[in-house]
Parts: C-alpha cells; structure tokens; sequence
C-alpha cells in the first residue's frame, strides 16, 4: 500500500496523499468505476439467477485495471480482457453522453438495444470509446493488436488517415493463463521481432495475473520469468490492489510506449474473486485459506481504505457511496430486463454478409482512386465504414493524398492507363493474371496492402507476386515472419486502420494453424459490433494438390472444410486468368464496399498451365480485363444437353478434358465453375442442372467434408429431381510421387463417371 497517514478530511482538489497528481476527487471517481464494475458482476449473477441474463464472465478482483483507462487517451485503441469491467467502466465515462452501466447490462440480457453487439454477445465493446469488442478467451485479440500498432505506423508514413490518432498506444489486456497461448506467445514475438527491425510498435501488452486459469493455477513467479527479462520487451510489474502503485506504474508504462513507439508488457498483479465465472463452484478445487487471501487483497476495500486513510472520506461516507452505486446497478437491471431481444434469423445473421452488388461493381470498375478520408473528427473517431455511392464513381479530387509516396508510385503510369492496359493485355497463365491484378490495384488505391512470407523481395514461392514490391515499395508490399497468425493479425489491424489488406498465406493446409483469426477474429467483429467495427481483407491462399514432383500433405492440400461453414466468409477459387482477374476486382471491392472478409483459394497446379487439350495449344491461357465477376455467380462451358459436370478449380481443366472426349463418342455435356464455394451459386446451378437433368459433381477436394456435400444438398433442396453423381479425392492426405494418382480425382474417373450417368 502507498505511505499514507490518517488525517483531517482532505478538500476534492486536493491530492489525494502529498505529492500526488492524484486529487481526493479524482479517487473517488476510480473508487466508483471499481464499485460500479463490482455490482456490475453481481448483479449479472442476480439476472443470471432470475432467468433473465445469460453467461457472464466477471471482473471481480481485477478493478486495479481502472488505472489504465485513467493515465491512456480515450482515443487509445482498447482491445480488451473479459475481466477489464472497471477499465471500461472509467473508459466510457471520460466519453460524454456514454452509460457504461446500462450498456453493460444490456449486454448481459442480451438486449437488441446493447449498442456494441445489439444483443448477440456480452462484451466488452464501445465505437465512441475507441474500444474494439474481443471475446479474448484464448488470446486470440493479442495478433490483431499488433496489426493495429503496426498499420498506424504504416498508414502515417504513407499520408492516410486512420480512425485512430497517429500517436496512439495499442492497449491489449489478456489473463495469465492466456499468456501460455501459442497465440499469444506468437503476437508477443512478432511485436519484438517488428520492434527489432526498426518499424514501431505502440503497443501495450497488459497481463492482469491473477494466478489461476479456471482451476489450474499459475506459478507465481511464471509470467516474470517468461516476460520479465525478455530483449527487446520493456518489463513493468505492479500490485494492482495499490490504486496510487498502480496509476503510476500504468502511467509510465504507457508513456513509455507512446513516447518510443515500442512493445511493452505490464504484469498487473490482480486477484480473481467470485470464481472463474457465475457457475463455476472454486470451493470443490480451491483451499478456503486461498480463497480468504484472495478476499483480503480485495482491490475495492483497498481503495476503500485508501480514502479514508487519506481523509478523502469517511468510513460511512465510502459505504454510502458504495451503497449508492448498488442501488443504480439494481435499478438499471431491472429496467432493462424489459428491452426487446433478437427473435428472428434474419436480425441475428443482419451484420455477417452484407451486400450492395450495384455498389461493388461500381467500385471494381473505377478508373480514379476513391477520394482520400476526412481526419479524424475532434473526438479521433472516424467512421470508415460506408462509402459514398456517388464517390465511387467520381474523378479523383485534386491534393487528395490518396495516391502512395512519390517514390513507390511507376512514373510512366497513371490508374487510367493501367485500367486500359486491361483491355490490351496479353493472354496470360493464371499466376500472370492475379500479379498483373494485384498490381493495377495497388496502383488505383492507396489502401491496399500485400503481404506474407516471401511476397516482397522473392515475389513468392511461385512468382506470383514477383515486381510488385520493386514497382510499389516495401511500404505497400513486404514480406512477414513466419506465422500464420501474425500474418493474418497484420491484416485484421490494418483493415482497422482504413486499409484493404491482401495477405498471402503459403499453403492451404498452413491456414489452419492460424484458422481462429479468420473464424474467431475476422468474422465474428461485425457480428460482435452490430456491423461498427468491420474485417476487410482478401486473403490470398496458395491451394489445393496436383503439384507434381513436390509437396506431400503440407504443400498439397485438398481440405476445405474448416473453412467453408464460417459465416459471412466470402470463398472465390479460380480456374482461368480471366476469372481470377475479375473475382480478385470483386473480392477487394466487396471488401473494400461492405467490409467483407475473402478467401481467394488460388489452385497451385494452374499457376504456371498453359494448355488445355493438347501440348502447346495454348488453350488455357486467357486476358484478364477489368470487368468484376459478379459474387456468387457460376460461370458455363458448352450448351451440351446430356449432362451437367459441376466443378471448380483444378476441376475445370479435368472437366472440359473430359467433355471433350466424351463429345467426340456423342455425348454433350456442359462445364460448370462454381468459381464461388461461399456463396454457392444456387440459382445459376439449378438452372444448368434443369437444362440437362443429369449432374454429374466433379470434386478434387475429399469425399467427407468436400464441396460435393453441399453442392448435391443445394440441388435438393432447389427441388432438382434429376440424376445426381459425385466424383471426388478419397478422404486421405495427399502423398508424394506416383501414389498420388491413387487418391485424387482425375478426368479419366471424371469421364467414366459421366458415361456411366448418361447410360442410366
């Protein structure tokens, strides 16, 4: 506890002991954000009780985290620990016209009034308050915060604008247990590495330790010794039931961030009252003498007693106060039991997959750079989330800074040029299409970004960002470490940063090391913030198998399944340079206009083809334009009448192999690409479906899990009463050499089966 002496009552503007910065007043404030966070978590357990409130983790014992939102800017990102109730308590109230206590409990009644997640999620979570809603609990936050601190540098020294003010600390708070994460031990050594590479990284790394995770308790000494001495990582540790401790040691820790513009970790020692969460029973694996030390480090009382030590109060004036606070918890709990709640799909599900064709196609089709954002409004909030309809159409605005530093831009080309040049390319293989994209996009606007392991200086493992960074800058095209979740964490700040992030993952089979950003970070924020907060991205992935003389399982991968059943993720895949062209135009527009996260599934093995039937016909090679593939519609090969072959990437090359065989022994069948996975094409399926009443589904990826599933589903219920074939991969991994012949689908199975069907 600080040195303080009982005295005569102290005036409220006074400091609170001598020499502090503190005054008696500004305490008692903490000491009701502490109080009002308390009641907070018991009057969740009350509404729990009564049937009325649902799964609510507490902050209990952790209110020392008030000192944060105390000494960081109101504008400083938040990205938060389920346990920070006291942080957001005080965060919100330093906003004007924010009730942090009703908006709390709106949350735990799960009201369609909550004004973060309008009644889908209790979280931590406020626009107005700069905090960005996380549920946290396994670390997942910690790779976006460091994509956050890194892209405010970016978009600075590039001339843009952000949401955020440009010397902003990146606040990111996490629990002991969560520090074990691989997640977060892989966020923490990309801050470091970043920092070690001279770009900065204002972020501020806060563990609030209070020894346990549910019921395993951490080592003591533990997070020290992980964190405490590490190069690189400036250390601060503090006992955060020591309210005056603790506001100077948050205080120098964050100056000392925004000052340096480098990571930093503080240990807020904390203690975790009222068990992990309303229905966890501590008693049947905790001793009660722990539990009675934990009481005693109760953080509440400490200021409670800090107050009337230092004479700010008296002993019944602190309970009165305590008392009063209670009384407006309960009050506001009872009024909002009565708010209406989600009862329909279509409420539920109104943020996860949002929209405006009209407006996407306009976006893909400019020819100027959309007119650079406005700075951020006097409060450093700026909503980057709509875009005019009319500026997508409009010229570019003189002085608009939206065009990249002089020094990255070609200067014998202008966006005009590079969007004619579309209609006069040449044909290209697939891998030449997406490059000759990505850079006609990078060059139209200043806020995309591509990046991932080896895309800059090598231009990938397949050349397919190759010049990119030469013609752009390292500013605009950079290579990343070796992480997947740092990779994707990159993108997920940058996108809230104000930028359209491309990032590159190697390998299909790699994005599942890193699957819970795309699914438990990405997707889930509009979902989680009623649509405020939004995931822009493309992320670009290197799929699928038939590489041959190369791979085995990790490099040839065929599972899309993980991937495939996330809600509101757009999924393209490609097969020919002109698709890729237009679905890549779509994909960064749908992104860009709505705030959509895609996958852009590019298949490895038609990369670098050429030829469709024959050695040296050229066949496969095609001009990628500027016209956008409209989301969610297929595209048709042939008109034929006896059948239809479904399929996609590196099925389309199979499929029409096939159809052409077949056509020469009398049998006509049409090609259909999907080209989307999600969303399926339905409408443009059943019609080609209808046209022949015989659908044969040729599927490279495996049998169970694949999308043949829900391709034969889709036609089912459309009503489709026709014959109904699959052909697909076994359910195996994919091995080296010969023996992969033996458990992929090729266009001999795919043409057999269709003889087959025909014959039926």
């Amino acid at each position: 506890m600080s040195a303080i002496r009982p005295g005569s009552a102290r005036a409220a503007t006074e400091p609170v002991v001598p020499g502090s910065r503190y005054s008696a007043a500004d305490v008692l404030e903490l000491f009701d954000a502490q109080v009002a966070s308390r009641h907070l978590d018991l009057a969740a357990r009350r509404l729990t009780a009564a049937g009325q409130g649902y799964y609510s983790i507490g902050s209990s014992g952790h209110e020392g985290n008030v000192a944060l939102a105390e000494v960081l800017a109101p504008t400083d990102p938040a990205l938060l620990h389920y346990r920070s109730g006291a942080f957001f308590v005080r965060r919100c109230r330093r906003v004007p016209g924010l009730d942090p206590i009703r908006d709390v409990l709106l949350g735990v009644v799960a009201a369609a009034t909550d004004p973060i997640s309008g009644g889908r999620h209790k979280v931590f979570g406020s626009a107005p308050a700069a905090v960005i809603p996380q549920t946290s609990t396994i670390a997942s936050h910690l790779p976006r915060a460091v994509g956050l601190a890194f892209a405010l540098d970016r978009a600075t020294r590039l001339g843009r604008f952000t949401a955020w003010p440009s010397d902003s600390v990146i606040l990111c708070t996490f629990g002991d247990a969560s520090a074990n994460h691989s997640t977060a031990v892989g966020a923490i050594n990309t801050a470091v590495h970043t920092a070690h590479q001279q770009v900065p990284m204002p972020v501020l790394f806060v563990c609030e330790d209070n020894g346990i995770g549910i019921s395993v308790r951490t080592p003591p000494d533990w997070i020290q010794q992980a964190y405490g001495s590490r190069p690189g990582l400036r250390y601060f540790e503090v006992d955060g039931t020591d309210l005056l401790e603790t506001l100077s040691v948050c205080d120098a820790a964050a100056r000392w961030v925004r000052e340096n513009r480098l990571p930093a970790f503080l240990r807020l020692r904390t203690t975790r009252l009222l068990g992990h969460a309303g229905s966890d029973v501590e008693s049947a694996y905790r001793r009660a003498a722990d539990i009675d030390e934990d009481l005693r480090r109760d953080p509440v009382t400490a200021t409670g007693r800090l107050l009337v030590a230092a004479g700010a109060a008296t002993g019944p004036e602190v309970i009165a106060r305590y008392d009063a606070v209670a009384a407006e918890v309960a009050e506001i709990a009872e009024q909002v039991q009565r708010e209406p709640k989600l009862t329909t799909a279509a409420a539920v599900t109104a943020t996860l997959a949002p929209h405006h064709p009209d407006r996407i196609r306009a976006d893909a089709l400019r020819t100027r750079p959309l007119p650079h954002p406005a700075p951020p409004t006097e409060t450093g909030i700026l909503d980057t989330r709509r875009l005019d309809p009319a500026d997508l159409n409009s010229a570019h605005r003189e002085g608009s800074g939206d065009q990249p530093a002089a020094e990255v831009v070609p200067a014998d080309k202008s966006p005009e040029s590079a969007m004619r040049d579309s209609a006069a390319a040449p044909r290209m293989t697939l891998g030449q299409a997406i490059n000759h994209t990505l850079g006609q996009l990078l060059e139209r606007d200043g806020d995309v970004l591509v990046f991932g392991e080896d895309v800059g200086r090598k231009g990938g493992v397949y050349g397919v960002t190759k010049g990119l960074q030469r013609a752009f800058g390292a500013r605009r095209v950079f290579d990343t470490l070796l992480d997947e979740q740092s990779v994707l964490g990159t993108a997920l700040g940058a996108a809230l940063a104000g930028f359209v992030p491309i990032p590159e993952i190697q390998y299909l089979a790699y994005v599942h090391n890193a699957l819970d950003q795309i699914r438990g970070e990405a997707a889930t924020l509009p979902f989680f913030s009623d649509g405020q907060y939004r995931n822009p991205m493309v992320v670009r992935i290197a799929s699928y198998a038939y590489q041959r003389g190369f791979g085995g399982h990790f490099h040839n991968d065929n599972s899309v399944a993980a991937v495939r059943d996330i809600p509101g993720v757009v999924i393209a895949s490609p097969a020919r340079a002109d698709d890729a062209a237009g679905m890549l135009r779509t994909c960064v527009s749908a992104a860009r206009v709505d705030g959509r996260v895609c996958l852009y599934l590019e298949p490895i093995a038609l990369y670098h083809t050429r030829d469709l039937h024959a050695l040296g016909d050229e066949g496969w090679l095609a001009t990628p334009t500027a016209e956008p593939a409209d989301l969610g519609r297929a595209r048709i090969y042939g008109d034929g009448t006896d059948l239809t072959i479904v399929t996609f990437a590196n099925g389309v090359l199979m499929s029409l192999r096939a159809a052409h065989r077949l056509s020469e022994r009398g049998i006509h069948a049409r090609v259909l690409d999907l080209r989307w996975l999600a969303p399926l094409p339905v409408e443009d399926l059943l019609r080609h479906a209808r046209a022949t009443g015989r659908v044969l589904i040729a599927d490279e990826t495996r049998r169970t899990g694949g999308v043949s599933e829900p391709v034969c589903a889709a036609l089912l219920d459309g009503g489709f009463t026709g014959a109904i074939a699959r052909v697909t991969s076994e359910d195996s991994f994919v091995p080296l050499g010969p023996a992969t012949a033996a458990v992929l689908l090729d266009d001999n199975t795919i043409e057999t089966a269709a003889t087959k069907l025909v014959a039926m």
